[in-house]
């Protein structure tokens, strides 16, 4: 880049037509010359501000009416999602210890209620979501299934601890909470 020191520099002796050339090129070279940059497909910024929302695909009514309706059971659809729960169990432990406590109902003859019990997970339900409902749509011939989801706290599972105990003991008998706080109990 060139600097205005640059144009001070030019001798008072040199035509003005030369010196106007001069000051011309000078400016051009100011101009950066190329593209924009244009971010790399390895790019860590470009990555994480990238959305990974996939738009879902929108059936017209008119279509999904000819496709089959077959009946199903409450019991086959427990039994394909035990057998599904089964399979990821051996695939991704994770997500199989995040979605197995996930109930499903038939709630009428094409809507499947998702009972859930944090948001979290039922973002790793939604991982999985199309894979087991495609599968099981093909199993029983019915291509009009709906999903809806109620989130129920009750369902979340809790590790009780020696000291959640002991806690929860302490809430009936204050003579405990005295004694821990006397002889500093160690519950580890």
């Amino acid at each position: 880049m060139v600097t205005p020191a640059v144009t001070k520099e030019i001798p008072k002796e040199v035509p003005k037509e030369i010196h106007e050339e001069i000051k011309k090129v000078i400016l051009k070279a100011n101009v950066p010359i190329g593209l924009p940059k244009k971010t790399s497909q390895f790019s860590i910024s470009a990555a994480l501000e990238k959305s990974e929302e996939e738009p879902e695909i929108i059936i017209d009514s008119a279509k999904k009416e000819k496709l089959p309706s077959s009946h199903f059971s409450e019991t086959d659809l427990k039994n394909e999602w035990q057998k599904f729960l089964q399979e990821l169990q051996q695939k991704d432990i994770l997500i199989y210890n995040a979605i197995n406590s996930f109930k499903l109902h038939k709630k009428n003859e094409n809507i499947v209620e998702v009972t859930y019990p944090s948001e979290s997970a039922k973002v790793e339900f939604d991982k999985i979501r199309t894979e087991f409902f495609n599968h099981f749509m093909h199993i029983v011939n019915n291509y009009n299934i709906t999903i809806e989801y109620r989130a129920d706290i009750s369902m979340k599972k809790e590790i009780i601890t020696k000291r959640k105990i002991f806690d929860k003991f302490a809430e009936i008998n204050p003579v405990l909470k005295e004694l821990d706080d006397l002889f500093k109990l160690d519950f580890n």
